[in-house]
């Protein structure tokens, strides 16, 4: 497919750590996938701090190559199989994943396994919209109800129809999730970061049951969709490496982790990677209630504390896990040092939040009814 407008994300020179041998790769596809012969040139985007992403450019074809990066010790979360099964399976019930082109457990051809896609044309938008592209206050509004629209598509995906029964582990998942990041912080944690022990036993205790089970992306952000270019409609979405059956709720809570809105304070405002601050954009909490409203499904200010403060805390351990990469030298990116006054503010802003008056109560299990059409095996 074309190449797209992502003036936020050039494609760059392959780093070094991150290089592999392109004639193993072009033979492998040719033979395998049926990619044209010719070596293609590559590039790196230099964005992804997690499974890294490549640009196979051939004479009349793009394609993105995606792997896990080196040094990566948790195996789940660089689960290549997985995440190009995911696409596959949605594709025929889901019209915004790539589609797939090949998938490589020949780790011998560039040292662990590999999946290779179309590469999807239009706009991504990064911290601040790209050159040429404006966005008065209603085109934002617009834009923060088609972001929400095809989230709500997502969770309304017929899991049987799309064979991903066994995406998930049954019910429980907000239980599950809780434990599971606690732990995974404790296990990345370095002597300079807190120990966000508080924070963790708060939402030990404040855990809801699960509201539904769909299939939730887990990365949900406008930086992972693909626009069109002159409607803006979403053309693409782009990340599933985390993608599972869940609780739409918690899905929700994760894409807003990264909504900064107007009102911030300058250090979240610091943290922006996406336009959600712009004239006309859903705060946060207005995006909950337009989401609701799509789904059926009601949370009160209260009740919508967990989802918030979870979502912060999960991210603080997805850039603590980065960070550790870097702190313990399993990786030379500079840019990977930026994460750790990351991962110490939120630490303090999830502790200003359960700080908040009306934040020791423990609300009742939000939910007055179930996403429609989703139903599934649990996560």
């Amino acid at each position: 497919m074309g190449a797209p407008v992502d003036a936020g994300n050039p494609p760059g020179p392959v780093r070094a750590e991150d290089a592999f041998d392109v004639r193993r790769v072009a033979a492998w596809l040719t033979g395998h996938a049926g990619v044209e012969a010719g070596r293609p040139d590559v590039r790196q985007y230099p964005g992804g701090a997690s499974n890294l992403t490549f640009l196979l450019r051939y004479p009349d074809r793009d394609l993105i190559l995606r792997r896990p990066p080196r040094g990566a010790k948790a195996k789940s979360a660089h689960d290549m199989r997985r995440e190009f099964t995911i696409q596959q399976r949605l594709a025929p019930v889901f019209p915004y994943v790539a589609p797939m082109v090949a998938f490589c457990d020949d780790e011998s051809v560039i040292g662990s396994e590999f999946y290779v896609m179309e590469r999807l044309d239009g706009v991504i938008l990064r911290g601040d919209l790209p050159a040429g592209l404006s966005l008065d206050a209603d085109g934002a509004a617009d834009l923060c109800g088609r972001f929400l629209d095809v989230l709500v598509e997502l969770h309304g995906v017929d899991v049987t129809a799309a064979g991903l029964q066994d995406l998930g582990k049954g019910t429980g998942y907000v239980a599950r999730q809780v434990a599971g990041w606690s732990d995974r912080y404790r296990r990345a944690r370095t002597d300079n970061v807190g120990d966000f022990e508080t924070v963790m036993a708060w939402l030990a205790e404040r855990q809801p049951d699960d509201v539904a089970t769909c299939v939730i992306h887990n990365d949900y952000r406008l930086d992972n969709v693909v626009l069109d270019p002159g409607s803006l409609q979403v053309r693409g979405v782009l990340d599933w490496e985390m993608a599972t059956l869940g609780d739409p709720l918690m899905d929700l809570g994760g894409a807003l982790a990264y909504w900064i809105e107007e009102g911030d304070d300058p250090v979240f405002r610091q943290l922006r990677r996406q336009p959600s601050d712009l004239p006309g954009m859903l705060t946060r909490w207005e995006m909950v209630q337009a989401y609701t409203a799509r789904t059926g499904l009601s949370v009160t200010r209260e009740q919508w504390l967990f989802y918030e403060v979870f979502g912060l805390f999960r991210l603080a351990v997805i850039a603590q896990q980065i960070y550790y990469r870097y702190h313990h030298g399993q990786t030379t990116n500079e840019a990977y040092a930026a994460f750790l006054p990351m991962v110490q503010y939120l630490e303090q802003r999830c502790a200003r939040l359960i700080a908040a008056p009306g934040a020791g109560a423990v609300p009742d299990a939000p939910g007055a009814g179930a996403v429609p059409d989703a139903p599934g095996a649990g996560a």
